[in-house]
């Protein structure tokens, strides 16, 4: 395990107050050099060997690869989720005394890549409710417009509704889970596109986004013929994140609920914790 390692600087006020008012941001230059090189030789080992519950997306030309809790089965997927500077990045932004890592997505496009990532918003797809869920999306390559740079409609958690969530690609297994929520359907693109303030993150590796769990996203598909597009979304939650027995589960899908390094067992109200999701902020002495 390395030892712990800051940002390269700090978040701003002036972030953390575009963050709360836009409900996504990219924080510019935080994570070192050597942090990329590592991880992107450790995705490169995830692509060649995909967790049990990886999804292949992409259904012609390309690759589009989700994989979930990577962190559980590699040393270096764990290592940057709980030493590298996100853990302080995540504290800067929740405010709270605490940070415990949720899960790790990967999320890979390679060049050539029609499929999009569809419109939609985070929380939907979790068992939890509460303010202090966070996630940041660290590309290892530059992304831009043609590669799959994420698209934000600013604004867009502040009514606080949530949104039946969309399941990726047809044949991910997770509809019957995502479809038992009871919420109102994702409104049609033409109801809030025409109007909408939009944030195109492109980005250089270093970079990290940040997002709220209820801001409205999206992603084309990488159009690039040269240009990969490998990025590790990590969620976070503070003190004031709970579970929501009513709410949909991802976790609960047979090949996820096997990866899990003990039984998920859970009440409203009750508090991520345990090996699940261990605690990353305060670090450890």
């Amino acid at each position: 395990m390395a030892n712990p390692v800051n940002p390269l600087r700090a978040v701003t006020q002036a972030e953390r107050t575009a963050y709360q008012n836009d409900g996504a941001i990219v924080l510019r230059g935080l994570i070192p050099s050597s942090w990329i090189e590592r991880m992107r030789g450790a995705v490169e080992r995830a692509l060649g060997a995909p967790g049990a519950a990886a999804v292949e997306y992409a259904e012609g030309k390309g690759r589009f690869l989700g994989d979930f809790l990577v962190w559980m089965r590699d040393p270096d997927f764990a290592d940057f989720a709980r030493n590298s500077p996100l853990p302080e990045i995540a504290h800067a932004l929740l405010q709270g005394e605490s940070v415990r890592l949720f899960y790790d997505q990967l999320l890979v496009k390679e060049p050539d890549t029609k499929e999009e990532t569809p419109w939609h918003q985070d929380l939907p797809y979790w068992p939890l409710r509460g303010d202090d869920i966070l996630s940041l999306w660290v590309p290892f390559d530059s992304v831009t417009a043609a590669s799959g740079a994420m698209r934000y409609v600013k604004g867009s958690h502040k009514p606080g509704i949530l949104y039946a969530p969309t399941p990726f690609g047809k044949s991910s297994g997770f509809a019957q889970i995502l479809n038992a929520t009871g919420l109102p359907p994702f409104p049609p693109t033409t109801s809030f596109l025409p109007n909408a303030d939009i944030l195109t993150c492109e980005m250089e590796p270093g970079d990290v986004i940040a997002h709220h769990p209820l801001v409205f996203h999206w992603s084309p598909g990488n159009l690039d013929p040269h240009r990969r597009r490998r990025a590790l979304a990590l969620r976070y939650v503070g003190e004031n994140a709970v579970f929501d027995e009513s709410a949909a589960n991802f976790l609960a899908h047979p090949k996820l609920a096997a990866l899990l390094r003990e039984p998920l067992t859970f009440r409203t109200g009750d508090k991520p914790q345990g090996a699940n999701f261990p605690l990353v902020w305060p670090r450890l002495a």
